[in-house]
């Protein structure tokens, strides 16, 4: 079994390589006092042990020193900097997972992103409800307390009407993340997969992708075909016309059967997995920190850390979808 050191020295080894690839783009400045790929294993570590307050974070570094060699950490960071930094690490953690989804293809074909999967899971968000009626007015009731003002409404046909953020995730069909991206829940999943579309088809080039019927939208599924890359939906609503006629003899083919089949048994087990990193398992995980800034970083993270699991069990020879030892060694 990979011990604490294990995770945390191939954790800081792939955030070299990923740093080194993105070396031509990044902008010059100053490097920061503590490294992103240092919080990103600390921020991991109290994510396992539910610490999410950044003072308590603060309070955890400072009784345990023993462990700042291991997490090459210098000197005790401020909260108020740890607050900050969080944040900021969104946009570093959705690259770092997309290096690492290109990454692991030459580890194992488990990873191959030739069939990819789309979907969106909403997480509750901490604290009250903000009912529409009052939201729309931008009211708020007096007795109302802690309430996350960021977080808006949407509803699934699994989860019901949630009050709070959405995680879209592609992933392959073994449930390995590729990219990921947190909004409000009100944000669309279509919208969404539209501005991934570029990276896509340009970067990874799949051939299939496999969604629910909200990504079913006609002018959508013809570009992608044009662009080399079968949109699967059911596409229940479009049924009309010679094209929808030949889209759904086309989803009658067993390989597409088989790959509508495999979206369920993949990004659901998934999203499953990301709640129970984060402490939050059940039809309705709730997002254990407020406010869109930090939820971005928190659940992104929680993606992350699923997708380094695999990747470490598969070199360990362990289940792909056991994160019961990370979090073992983590907390």
């Amino acid at each position: 079994m990979p011990t604490l050191t294990d995770y945390v020295q191939t954790l800081f080894t792939l955030f070299d390589h990923f740093m080194q690839a993105q070396a031509p783009t990044r902008k010059r400045g100053g490097s920061f006092l503590y490294a992103n790929k240092t919080l990103t294993v600390f921020f991991i570590m109290m994510q396992f042990r539910s610490i999410f307050a950044f003072k308590a974070q603060h309070r955890w570094l400072e009784r345990h020193p023993e462990l700042w060699p291991l997490l090459a950490l210098k000197a005790l960071p401020h909260r108020t900097t740890l607050s900050r930094r969080y944040k900021k690490l969104y946009q570093t953690l959705q690259d770092f997972l997309a290096f690492l989804a290109d990454y692991a293809t030459d580890l194992d074909p488990v990873f191959s992103n030739q069939h990819l999967v789309e979907d969106k899971s909403l997480f509750r968000a901490l604290g009250p409800v903000w009912h529409q009626r009052d939201r729309k007015a931008d009211r708020i009731p007096a007795k109302l307390r802690h309430l996350d003002t960021d977080a808006t409404w949407s509803k699934s046909a699994y989860q019901g009407w949630v009050y709070g953020y959405g995680v879209h995730v592609t992933c392959n069909e073994a449930a390995f993340p590729t990219l990921v991206q947190v909004e409000t829940a009100s944000v669309s999943e279509g919208g969404v997969l539209d501005g991934k579309a570029a990276y896509l088809f340009n970067v990874i080039g799949p051939e299939t992708l496999s969604g629910d019927n909200g990504y079913a939208k006609v002018t959508r599924i013809r570009s992608w075909a044009r662009h080399g890359v079968a949109l699967i939906t059911p596409a229940v609503k479009w049924v009309k016309g010679r094209y929808a006629a030949a889209y759904h003899r086309f989803l009658k083919e067993p390989e597409q059967v088989e790959h509508l089949k495999r979206r369920r048994t993949s990004v659901e087990p998934l999203f499953d997995l990301v709640a129970r990193v984060l402490g939050s398992p059940g039809k309705q995980g709730r997002v254990p920190v407020q406010r869109l800034g930090n939820v971005r970083t928190c659940l992104t993270l929680g993606v992350l850390t699923v997708q380094l699991a695999m990747i470490m069990n598969n070199v360990w020879g362990l289940p792909l979808r056991n994160i019961s030892g990370m979090a073992t060694v983590f907390s």
